[in-house]
């Protein structure tokens, strides 16, 4: 693997978004982007492959799906009270893990937390999780808005491309990011190694990653999909160079890799977490909410529904399971506050190198076999979020300031927004409304939150009691689910507009799953080798 750790420019050389140099997609391909910023290489070679893009390009700032009135005055330091104590460390959204049992028995032993169940759905393993931080995080990127103080969305700018189009991992392609790329071989990423298996570039003298968005590197399993993307890229230009292919295979390499994973999107992952049903009625009978003229980010989705992954988080993962130095396995809580400035974290934070910091993800995902034997759940979809996650550490927040309660942040976040009630949107929408006495824990406040209710908690609960929290109920389902089909229908580039079909190898011919993905990286545990 080629290495990259050189003393580069701390940061200086990165592109952590396109939004920079993609002004003008769309207005002019071949010249100068608005202000005189710079087209990178994926829309240059676009525009040169396929002509000029005839689609709206995407909003470079969020927007409102909804235009209601705000669930609470945003500027009641009641209001923010009350925000701020529903989230705190032991407050009501703390699932009250017993921490003192150690990261081995709360995977082993789940009956310890019994306000943190599993998810019992087969399909919905631990992965799932990241896979859907891997895609926030591939269309929204929110580092000006100001947590807690009222904002415009409309103002505020989105620093990821509203597409799923992988930015986050190529950046501006090998010209405008030359340092995410292998100077020997400018169509492939560079990757490192951690000793045993791979792992991300990293500046030598922090060991932060040299990668498109410093967020996929926040925790062990999503620095893990990022390598695994990056290898898979690199594995496909091999391949298309081994077949003669014609074309720039950097180029369609990236185009390969971003229909597949548009393909994993709405064929697995999205019916894990709203259900097929959903997803074929909004196929079959189409959108009613998500209806812009261009690929946008709403606030009702960034900060109201998608973030219920956070409530699908353990409190501890089993990392791999031969990875200590005695051949062992590796768990760690997601994050603990004794992992601070350990060279080797004893939790499972990321911007750490050592040789036991790689994912088995046959903990993760089902491979199928005698290898479903070793496969873990996520929790459950409910309004009780796992207890690490109420002290995170500093370095996974983008501004570096508190709160550190992940819960708390989420709550603020609406205040910024001024966003709707649950209670409002689901009336908006035609859907049965969760009655004031489905919260009574909210009545303590004075403050009407029991009938007006912060939407984030609100399709927690829904979640929680229509569909036992194992997948989004109605209101949370349908936000989610329309956006991120809304971003593939408006993209002419998606997979949904090219009449694509998988063409990468996969176990079930005629699809592909995020365990084929890893198989192509060759980071699965058959490539490994791993203990069955």
């Amino acid at each position: 693997m080629a290495q990259s750790d050189h003393a580069l420019v701390d940061g200086s050389d990165r592109d952590f978004g396109r939004r920079r140099f993609l002004t003008g997609v769309g207005a002019g391909l071949f010249g100068a982007a608005a202000g005189g910023l710079v087209l990178g290489d994926v829309e240059a070679l676009a525009a040169e492959v396929e002509g000029p893009v005839v689609t709206a390009a995407p909003d470079p700032r969020f927007s409102r799906m909804f235009q209601l009135p705000s669930f609470v005055d945003p500027r009641s330091a009641a209001v923010r009270n009350a925000m701020n104590e529903i989230g705190r460390p032991g407050g009501l959204m703390d699932a009250k893990d017993p921490l003192q049992e150690g990261p081995v028995r709360l995977v082993t032993n789940p009956e310890l937390s019994p306000n943190n169940r599993d998810n019992v759905i087969s399909n919905m393993t631990a992965g799932t999780t990241f896979v859907g931080q891997f895609l926030d995080h591939d269309v929204t990127f929110d580092n000006t808005s100001p947590l807690g103080t009222p904002a415009e969305p409309a103002a505020t700018p989105n620093e990821r491309d509203a597409r799923l189009d992988l930015d986050s991992v190529y950046g501006g392609g090998p010209s405008v990011s030359p340092s995410l790329y292998d100077s020997r071989d400018p169509a492939k990423f560079l990757v490192s190694s951690g000793g045993r298996f791979e792992d991300l570039p990293r500046f030598s003298n922090n060991l932060r990653a040299s990668i498109a968005d410093p967020r996929n590197d926040e925790n062990l399993m999503i620095a893990g999909l990022q390598v695994a993307f990056l290898l898979a890229h690199n594995r496909t230009v091999d391949d298309r160079r081994a077949r003669n292919l014609p074309g720039d295979p950097w180029f369609y390499a990236r185009r390969t890799m971003i229909h597949h994973w548009q393909w994993i999107v709405v064929n697995e992952f999205l019916p894990q977490i709203v259900g097929q049903p959903l997803v074929s009625d909004i196929f079959r009978n189409g959108r009613r909410w998500y209806r812009f003229n261009r690929p946008t980010i709403p606030v009702e989705f960034q900060t109201g529904t998608y973030r219920f992954g956070h409530s699908l988080i353990r409190p501890s993962y089993r990392a791999n399971r031969t990875g200590n130095p005695d051949g062992t396995a590796f768990f760690g809580f997601i994050f603990d506050p004794a992992g601070e400035g350990q060279r080797d974290p004893v939790d499972l934070r990321g911007g750490a190198r050592a040789r036991r910091r790689f994912i088995g993800w046959e903990t993760f995902f089902d491979f199928g076999g005698i290898m479903t034997q070793h496969t873990r759940p996520n929790k459950r979809i409910d309004t009780n979020i796992s207890t690490p996650l109420f002290n995170l550490p500093l370095q996974t927040i983008a501004s570096g300031t508190p709160p550190t309660s992940l819960p708390q942040r989420n709550l603020l976040r609406h205040l910024t927004w001024s966003m709707p009630s649950g209670q409002r949107v689901a009336a908006a929408t035609g859907t049965p409304v969760l009655s004031s006495a489905n919260f009574p824990e909210l009545r303590q406040f004075g403050l009407g939150l029991e009938a007006s209710t912060p939407l984030w908690y609100y399709i927690l609960r829904e979640a929680q009691l229509l569909n036992d929290g194992l997948r989004l109920g109605p209101v949370g389902g349908r936000i989610v689910a329309e956006t991120i089909i809304g971003l593939l229908q408006m993209d002419e580039f998606s997979y949904l507009n090219n009449g694509f079909s998988p063409t990468l190898p996969s176990q079930t011919p005629g699809t592909f799953r995020m365990t084929d993905l890893l198989r192509w990286a060759r980071v699965d545990p058959f490539t490994r080798n791993e203990p069955q």
